[in-house]
């Protein structure tokens, strides 16, 4: 169906191009039906659209466009969530309780029940370094009272301040998991980058087939309803000629085949404008838009036809360089040559040097114990305040230090060397896998610099078949005008023509659609892409 569509949309072209047509009064037909507006479309203004304006529409509305460009930002807060790891912690506790436990010894100080009041604060600080140390600060104050009168001082308050540093000596010194993490995700950020240029070619090339596609199908729309409207009118001329005996009724059977023929090419050629319409409408307009669906566009770019030379080792040079799939691979290895560097320090031995300082202050109100008796009676107290406390905490009398060396060293094959392992023979697979893609980016560039020369001697031939075939149909209508030929051959040969023509408005099409793949491929890969089929019709 699609295949007669496009054969017969350019019938009406040959016919008003040609001298003389299979039925004479035929070449006179009114203007107005010659020059009838299609169908399809709606009244309203079109939107004027050259090729560079619909990819700049496109790269500012196109949804796929806008969901890659989120990712790069994505991969921003993804590294300042793996630097965050680095972040100083305040920490900070307080807690206050009350405990009440039975006597069970005259040794307790307190008759019936033995009461206990608490309360602690502290605050402090924690870190890890980037250069794989961490440290933690810890300042503290406590108050305690009982009912036991041999608690002394009672009520009794303290004060500690320790700070603790650990540092890594081999594994973790040079590389730990926090700095592999943020290695990892600023490698995954300019994997995005490449992942965004890739998206952004792709939409540039899909637009230029969408744009071009339309072009095609509303130029065959166009020419198929005028070719209708001829069609009409050699019906309406062959019944008249019946009616006065010049011409036998068979032809008219002919005709109204011919006219059923390009009514339904009109109606596919209708259904292809408006699925090509779509197709761009989606690339380049804002969906948001309240007149989305039912804008429309005149396009203004013309396929061109300029023959140009094609430099294949320079172009396969420049693809091994910068496309997309291949700078995304490489970007992969480093991930993994960066995995087997973290894997390998995490097989060495868990070698640590810790620093431990410590000040303590304590204080409260001292009691002082008389003689005889038991418990012995109070005589006296000296009550020292929480400045007593803070002076002897900074002070040297009460203050603890240590230097510690930890060293773990797993026996026999740990999980690090399984991981480190595998990890290597992964590496081993992806650099072959580079190469294979290498291999397939080479032979792509290859087959679309072919297609390029071959498109430039298609559209070469083609031109030549089309002035051969309108030759042909001129010496068929001069036959028919001097009683040689039929209706058939004629109609027969200005098929011909017309598959000639489109045969040559393919091979147009697929040179300039080659010379967008030629240009993208050497920066990113190229899917199939959609077509447009403008086939010969093959009936009679």
């Amino acid at each position: 169906m699609r295949q007669q569509f496009f054969r017969t949309a350019w019938i009406c072209l040959i016919a008003v191009s040609a001298a003389g047509l299979s039925v004479p009064a035929l070449a006179q037909a009114p203007a107005a039906q010659q020059a009838a507006p299609p169908r399809a479309q709606p009244a309203g203004t079109a939107q004027p659209l050259s090729l560079d304006e619909a990819v700049r529409l496109a790269l500012e509305n196109n949804l796929s466009v806008r969901v890659e460009r989120i990712n790069p930002q994505l991969q921003d807060l993804s590294i300042e969530q793996a630097k965050a790891v680095w972040t100083p912690n305040l920490t900070s506790t307080i807690r206050d309780g009350r405990t009440a436990s039975p006597v069970t010894s005259f040794l307790s100080g307190a008759s019936g029940t033995l009461d206990r009041d608490s309360f602690s604060a502290n605050v402090g600080a924690n870190q890890l370094l980037p250069w794989g140390a961490n440290y933690a600060v810890l300042w503290d104050a406590t108050r305690g009272k009982s009912n036991s009168v041999y608690d002394s001082p009672n009520p009794s308050i303290g004060s500690n301040l320790s700070f603790n540093f650990t540092q890594p000596l081999v594994r973790n010194r040079e590389i730990d998991s926090a700095r592999q993490q943020l290695k990892v995700t600023k490698m995954n950020r300019e994997i995005s980058d490449v992942s965004l240029r890739q998206t952004i070619l792709a939409t540039i090339r899909n637009v230029k087939y969408a744009y071009w596609n339309l072009k095609a199908t509303a130029a065959a729309l166009t020419v198929a309803q005028q070719s209708l409207d001829l069609a009409k009118e050699s019906l309406r001329n062959n019944r008249s000629r019946v009616e006065i005996g010049t011409m036998a009724p068979i032809d008219i059977v002919e005709a109204e085949a011919e006219v059923a023929r390009r009514d339904e090419a009109a109606i596919v050629a209708e259904s292809s404008v408006r699925r090509a319409e779509d197709g761009l409408r989606t690339l380049v307009l804002d969906p948001k838009s309240a007149t989305f669906w039912a804008a429309k566009f005149e396009l203004t770019d013309q396929p061109t036809f300029a023959p140009k030379a094609v430099d294949v080792d320079a172009a396969v040079t420049a693809a091994l360089e910068k496309r997309t799939d291949l700078r995304s691979a490489r970007k992969s290895l480093e991930v993994t040559e960066s995995n087997i560097g973290f894997q390998r320090n995490q097989i060495l031995p868990d070698v640590n040097a810790q620093v431990a300082y410590g000040l303590t202050g304590s204080g409260g109100t001292q009691l002082t114990f008389g003689s005889g008796g038991f418990p012995p009676p109070v005589i006296g107290q000296i009550k020292e305040g929480f400045g007593t406390v803070l002076s002897r905490l900074f002070s040297n009398d009460y203050h603890n230090w240590s230097l510690t060396v930890n060293v773990s060293y797993p026996i026999g094959t740990s999980t690090a060397e399984a991981t480190l392992a595998r990890t290597k023979l992964q590496l081993t697979q992806s650099r072959v896998q580079v190469q294979n893609l290498e291999l397939q980016v080479a032979t792509s560039v290859r087959d679309v610099a072919r297609q390029v020369e071959t498109n430039q001697k298609r559209v070469v031939s083609t031109q030549a078949t089309e002035r051969l075939m309108a030759r042909r149909l001129e010496a068929e209508q001069k036959k028919y005008a001097a009683g040689m030929s039929t209706t058939f051959l004629v109609f027969q040969a200005q098929r011909d023509l017309a598959d000639a023509r489109y045969s040559a408005l393919a091979a147009l099409l697929d040179y300039n659609k080659s010379l967008v793949d030629l240009e993208i491929v050497q920066e990113a890969p190229t899917s199939g892409g959609s077509s447009l089929s403008l086939g010969s019709s093959g009936g009679q």
